[in-house]
């Protein structure tokens, strides 16, 4: 069953990013890259598929009792989210804004929740440390652990692995891999598109060209060959 469905879909702000439509689908247990050049859109159709910012034509339809506010979205980190001062378990828990609604205060369900992502994400022994004094791959496991309170289905991941040492890139890859393997949908945006495609079963290229299928015809196509030297069906 398709979790996020996308047809005639055009993206941007006050004009168009893209030179066409976008159609593609994402799955449950899908795990779909996002690649193109900078600029290309990107983050912008991630914002779109949130319902962050209005599509500029077409429509997004969501699967059978799933919506948009049941998503988990990790963002890119900008230097004052790295330096936010609250305990892990705080950041976390915030991931349960959506389902406390317009309660001022969190559930004993919900800090279970929390609670049990952040174990989930092996940052156990740190829940009650600053935010600010992790690491990077730290940093990143504890935002995973947030948006995991949001969704049990999919999660879209903008650039996870931004900045981190190569061990910790690892890591992480390695951890969203094995969300995927439980069932959780991936999509993801990112720039290291040789290591990204070890793991990707889709590949949505945005940017002048517009390609959508599986990874092993992204590797065989003239596009990739352009965009990515090397990965080309070997």
């Amino acid at each position: 069953m398709s979790l996020i469905k996308c047809e005639g879909l055009m993206i941007g702000y006050n004009a168009p990013i893209l030179n066409q439509s976008l159609d593609f689908s994402v799955e449950e247990g899908d795990y779909l890259i996002i690649v193109g050049e900078n600029g290309a859109g990107k983050s912008t159709l991630m914002k779109t598929m949130l319902r962050l910012i209005p599509a500029l034509s077409g429509q997004i339809s969501y699967g059978e009792d799933f919506s948009a506010n049941e998503i988990g979205y990790l963002p890119q980190q900008t230097v004052v989210q790295k330096d936010f001062p609250a305990a892990v378990k705080e950041v976390v828990l915030s991931g349960c804004q959506s389902l406390a609604g317009m309660r001022p205060f969190y559930s004993k369900d919900e800090k279970k929740l929390a609670m049990d992502n952040i174990k989930r994400m092996g940052m156990e022994e740190y829940a009650n440390h600053s935010y600010r004094n992790l690491s990077g791959g730290q940093q990143q496991r504890v935002l995973l652990a947030r948006a995991l309170c949001a969704t049990r289905k999919l999660l879209l991941l903008d650039e996870p692995v931004a900045g981190l040492d190569p061990s910790a890139m690892s890591e992480l890859y390695e951890l969203i891999k094995s969300l995927n393997d439980e069932g959780v949908g991936i999509i993801m945006i990112s720039h290291d598109v040789q290591e990204a495609f070890n793991y990707a079963k889709h590949v949505l290229h945005v940017g002048d060209k517009v390609f959508f299928g599986t990874t092993k015809e992204y590797m065989e196509s003239d596009l990739c060959k352009r965009f990515a030297p090397g990965k080309d069906g070997e």
